[in-house]
């Protein structure tokens, strides 16, 4: 049964918004290796409307990272929406209606975990709805002060931390799981 994992790079004062801005000073091998092993481990992609939009149009057109970008767009991909009816970028369906039965079905017939890079919004509502299996978190050692937080607004959900390490440039890679799971 595949795993659905959310990762994020966040900032100690929870901003997951822009990380273009303030991550890239952190970036390492360690960091490197992490988010390498989540790729490798992944059989496709899940995704909200706004990050499916703005990976779509960068991933299909860009000349830089060229080896991220043929994984992504030859990556088995799922993007939740409401308001999307169609999705152009290659390997993409579009789950509407039912989505929490759907990605219930989807965990079943996957091999390899299905991971979400982003899509705050999606990840609350995956976490409320118990279909999230792991949040791997790369908090960041510095306070962005602005910009859209990851779990502002929202109810509690108890967490357990089920790994942690710290990489030399301060940043902490911590993984966790939902309480009750």
């Amino acid at each position: 049964m595949a795993k659905i994992i959310s990762s994020f790079f966040i900032s100690v004062d929870g901003v997951v918004e822009s990380p273009d801005q303030w991550h890239f000073p952190y970036w390492d091998d360690e960091m490197g290796a992490v988010v390498e092993a989540g790729m490798a481990s992944a059989g496709a992609m899940l995704m909200g409307r706004k990050l499916y939009e703005e990976w779509s149009a960068y991933w299909t057109s860009t000349e830089q990272d060229q080896e991220v970008a043929a994984m992504l767009n030859e990556a088995r991909k799922f993007v939740v929406s409401s308001t999307l009816t169609s999705a152009d970028w290659s390997n993409t369906t579009v789950v509407s209606g039912d989505v929490a039965a759907r990605l219930r079905e989807l965990k079943d017939e996957i091999d390899g975990d299905i991971q979400m890079s982003g899509s705050a919004t999606t990840v609350r509502w995956l976490l409320a709805n118990g279909l999230l299996d792991e949040l791997n978190l790369l908090v960041h050692p510095i306070v962005v002060g602005h910009g859209q937080r990851l779990f502002e607004g929202t109810p509690t959900h108890p967490l357990k931390l089920t790994h942690s390490a710290t990489f030399k440039t301060g940043v902490i890679h911590a993984i966790y799981a939902p309480a009750g799971s």
